[in-house]
C-alpha cells in the first residue's frame, strides 16, 4: 500500500516505523529537512521536504496514486487543507487527520467533515485520547497501564509483579488448574527490559511486568490473585487545566461515582475557562509543584492524584511531591519516552504517553480486515489487535491448537455469540468471532495475515 505521512515529529515518525516495517510504499512530508533527515537515515521510507498542504509537494510525494494519507503535523489548518487537496486534486481515497482545537471537534459542528464540505474521513483527537487513556488508568490504580477491548467487556492490565504476589515462581500453566473459573489470560512479560510472548511452562518472577487480559467482571478477582487491591478513587487532584485535565474533569463530574476533584492550574486564563466549564470541581489558581497549594487541594486525603501539563518534569515531580504529602496513587503525562525508566525510581505509579495513544487511534483505522481496536504497547514494541473473524481468514473454522501463531503471538480473549471467553487450546473460532491478539512488534504483519480478507478493505 502506497501511504502519505504528513509530519515527522514524534507520531508521524512512529506511525512510519510502523508502516515501513510491514512492507507498505511510504513517503514521510515535513518542512523541517532535518526531520525528514532523521526520519530516511532511521526507517526504510521516502522523504520529501516542503509544507504538506501545498499541492506540488504532494504530487512530488507520489499523491497521483497514493492510497492513503496521514496528515498529523502540529497545526490543525494545514492537516485540513492537506486533507482537502489531496481529496479535491489527486482523489486520495482514505485520509486521516489529527486535530487538536476543540472549536473543530465540537459535535454540533461535525457535518463539517462530509466529503462535500472537508474531506476528512477520520478524525483523531490526541487529547480526547489521552482523556480516555487518563480516566481508564484511574478506573484500575493497580495497574501501570491498561485498555479497555471488546466494547467493555474486557480488559488489558499492565500488572507489577511484586514479592507479595501469590502467584510468583508458578508456571502459567498451574494458573489455569488453580483458578479454572478465571477468565484471565498472561500474554506479556516485561523482564530485565525485554518484552516477550509467554509459553505454558514460563513463570512469574518478582520484578517482572505483565501484561494480563481479563473479563471486566474478573478484574477485581485478577488484581488480587496477583496481589494487588482494588480501592475506589473518590477524591482526585488534577495538575493541569488545559484540554485534558478539562475533559478528565468533566467526565470524572457526570460519571455515576460522583468524584470529589480539584484541579490546580498554573495559567489564570486556562484556570478561569476550566472554572467556567466545569459545575462541581474546585479549580486553583497557581503551581501544582507548590506544597501549599496542594495542601490546600487535600492532597493528603486524595486517592489519586493526575498530572496532564504540557511540561513532563512539571508532571513528574509534581507526582513526586505528591507521593511526599501522603497520596498513594499518582498518574504523570510524559511525552518523551527516554524519561519512563526513571518511573519506578520516582515511585510514579502510572503515567500516560500521548504519543502512544494518538498512534494506537490511529493504527486503528489503518490494519488490514475487520480490526476494530488496536493498542500500542511500550515503545512500540508490541501491539494488540482487536478484529473480527471473517470466513475468508485463515482462523475461520480451525481449533486454538490448530493455528500457526508466530511465538510473539498469544490470543487474550476471545467473544463468541455475544460472551467473552478465556481462549483454550481446543476453543473452536468461527466466523463472526471477535478475537484480542497480543503480538509483538515483528509479528504484527503474520497476524494481519491471519486477520486479513481477500478483498475487503475499509
Amino acid at each position: 500500500m502506497k501511504i502519505i505521512i504528513c509530519g515527522a515529529g514524534q507520531v508521524g515518525w512512529q506511525i512510519a516505523r510502523h508502516l515501513s516495517g510491514e512492507r507498505n510504499d511510504v513517503t514521510v512530508v515535513d518542512s523541517n529537512a532535518e526531520l525528514i533527515r532523521r526520519a530516511t537515515d532511521t526507517l526504510d521510507v521516502q522523504g520529501i521536504a516542503g509544507f504538506a498542504s501545498y499541492p506540488d509537494v504532494l504530487d512530488r510525494a507520489g499523491a497521483r496514486d497514493a492510497e492513503m494519507i496521514i496528515a498529523a503535523t502540529h497545526s490543525d489548518e494545514v492537516n485540513m487543507v492537506t486533507c482537502q487537496v489531496a481529496h479535491s486534486v489527486f482523489g486520495i481515497n482514505r485520509k486521516i487527520a489529527r486535530l487538536r482545537s476543540q472549536s473543530y471537534l465540537d459535535a454540533i459542528y461535525s457535518d463539517l467533515y462530509r466529503r462535500d464540505h472537508m474531506p476528512i474521513d477520520v478524525v483523531i483527537s490526541p487529547e480526547k485520547e489521552v482523556a480516555t487513556a487518563a480516566l481508564q488508568r484511574l478506573s484500575a490504580p493497580a495497574a501501570f497501564d491498561t485498555e479497555i477491548f471488546m466494547d467493555g467487556q474486557a480488559q488489558l492490565l499492565g500488572i507489577s509483579i511484586d514479592s507479595d504476589c501469590p502467584v510468583v515462581n508458578t508456571p502459567l500453566r498451574q494458573l489455569t488448574d488453580l483458578f479454572s473459573t478465571l477468565r484471565a489470560v498472561v500474554v506479556g512479560v516485561r523482564r530485565d527490559g525485554t518484552l516477550f510472548a509467554p509459553e505454558a511452562k514460563d513463570q512469574l518472577f518478582v520484578g517482572d511486568d505483565c501484561y494480563v487480559f481479563s473479563h471486566h467482571d474478573d478484574i477485581a478477582r485478577t488484581m488480587e490473585i496477583f496481589g494487588k487491591q482494588t480501592t475506589k478513587q473518590e477524591r482526585v487532584v488534577l495538575v493541569g487545566g488545559g484540554n485534558v485535565g478539562l475533559t478528565v474533569a468533566q467526565h470524572l463530574e457526570a460519571g455515576p461515582l460522583r468524584v470529589r476533584t480539584k484541579m490546580i492550574e498554573k495559567n489564570r486564563k486556562c484556570a478561569e475557562r476550566a472554572a467556567e466549564g466545569l459545575e462541581r470541581t474546585i479549580v486553583l489558581n497557581g503551581d501544582g509543584l507548590d506544597a501549599a497549594l496542594l495542601a490546600e487541594a487535600g492532597i493528603s486525603r486524595a486517592d489519586a492524584m493526575l498530572a496532564v501539563t504540557d511540561d513532563d518534569k512539571t508532571n513528574m515531580l509534581s507526582c513526586v511531591r505528591a507521593k511526599a504529602e501522603g497520596c498513594p496513587y499518582v498518574i504523570a503525562l510524559i511525552n518523551d519516552p527516554t524519561l519512563v525508566p526513571l518511573m519506578t525510581h520516582l515511585g510514579i505509579d502510572a503515567y500516560i504517553n500521548p504519543r502512544a495513544t494518538t498512534v494506537s487511534s490511529i493504527l486503528r483505522h489503518i490494519r488490514h480486515g475487520r480490526v476494530r481496536a488496536v493498542y500500542s504497547i511500550g515503545d512500540a514494541e508490541a501491539e494488540v489487535i482487536e478484529a473480527e473473524v471473517l470466513s475468508t481468514s485463515p482462523l475461520a473454522g480451525k481449533k486454538v491448537s490448530e493455528i500457526d501463531f508466530p511465538e510473539g503471538v498469544l490470543i487474550g480473549m476471545l467473544r463468541k455469540e455475544g460472551k467473552v471467553i478465556r481462549p483454550l487450546g481446543n476453543t473452536r473460532i468461527d466466523e463472526g468471532d471477535v478475537v484480542a491478539l497480543f503480538a509483538l512488534a515483528e509479528d504484527v504483519p503474520r497476524v494481519e495475515q491471519l486477520l486479513q480478507v481477500s478483498i475487503d478493505f475499509f
